[in-house]
């Protein structure tokens, strides 16, 4: 049975218990999210209002700003490089889903919605850290098979 986005969201709390999710409103400088993903080490951050996520902010929309309108861009407010209203996973969704749904939209970063509530967000990296966990204690079980091989 495949993992489901919550129980990634569990193993990801366990991974980084003191990990937060980081929020700036619409009105923001870019500059300012740009500090703080740098400071935090962070690749995404979540453009909110009144507890409503409007967007998403990751290196790729920090990039393609600058690509389009140079350095200005680091005055322009948060609203203006979201990615508004950006694909969501639930938790209940299976991590294939999500796989599926990050690989096929080109995206890095999936924000994670109980109903109209913003619950966390996984990146790809969650993605690849899990399916190379997994590996793991799969290749330890093929191991132990075959070491307990019966003679012939």
């Amino acid at each position: 049975m495949s993992m489901t986005v919550s129980e990634l969201l569990a193993d990801k709390a366990k991974q980084s218990p003191n990990a937060t999710l980081f929020t700036l409103g619409p009105e923001v400088g870019v500059a300012e999210a740009v500090a703080l993903m740098t400071e935090k080490a962070i690749s995404s951050v979540i453009v909110a209002d009144a507890g409503d996520m409007l967007g998403l902010i990751t290196l790729r929309e920090i990039l393609a700003a600058l690509n389009t309108q140079g350095g200005a861009i680091m005055q322009a407010k948060c609203r203006h490089v979201m990615k508004a209203n950006p694909p969501t996973a639930k938790p209940d969704d299976s991590v294939d889903h999500l796989r599926s749904l990050m690989t096929e939209m080109h995206i890095t970063h999936v924000p994670v919605m109980d109903h109209d509530q913003l619950v966390g967000i996984l990146s790809f990296y969650d993605i690849a850290r899990s399916a190379i966990k997994d590996v793991a204690f799969e290749n330890k079980l093929l191991k132990q098979y075959i070491k307990n091989w019966p003679a012939s």
